[in-house]
């Protein structure tokens, strides 16, 4: 799922806001359970994201070095993050009711606007192309029919003859 660590930055900025201070392995066992994707995210994609959230200045990081075992990475969330936090709760807010009018649509007017569009991008004053079925060979004479067949130009084609003018094909 290509970009998926954009998908990680408003969670990150979540938790971190909900816990105040955090390291990056107690980040990436939440993360999981808040994903908004079903895809797996890898530690090195939080990490990645974590470190552009810090360039971006809305999240801070200081090494830990109390207690036992190595010196550990705590970031905080700075009043910039959580700007960008609110941002990322419009843009989430906007995608969800888009899709769930998509998702609403009875699949008769997604037929239907699927027409429109392809409809729209013929030239201006033109017929929109005719549906043309492919043809099987017929069993009188089964070459000539296939050759037939081949020649008829695809949909893809009648769609870039009437982007560049040339009418219906």
């Amino acid at each position: 799922m290509g970009n998926l660590y954009r998908f990680v930055e408003p969670v990150v900025l979540f938790l971190l806001k909900k816990k105040g201070r955090s390291y990056g392995y107690e980040l990436a066992a939440e993360l999981r359970e808040h994903a908004l994707t079903d895809a797996s995210i890898e530690a090195a994609a939080l990490y990645k994201t974590l470190r552009q959230l810090e360039q971006n200045d809305c999240v801070t990081s200081e090494w830990d070095v109390t207690g036992k075992g190595p010196a550990k990475r705590v970031y905080c969330l700075t009043s910039r993050g959580e700007e960008h936090l609110a941002e990322w709760t419009t843009v989430l807010d906007h995608v969800a009711r888009s899709m769930t009018r998509s998702c609403a649509q009875p699949e008769s007017r997604l037929a239907t606007s699927r027409h429109a569009d392809l409809r729209s991008l013929s030239a201006p004053g033109s017929e929109p192309p005719k549906q043309r079925s492919r043809r099987l060979p017929s069993p009188g004479n089964p070459k000539q029919a296939l050759t037939e067949n081949l020649q008829a130009p695809t949909g893809r084609q009648r769609m870039d003859a009437m982007r560049m003018g040339a009418g219906s094909v």
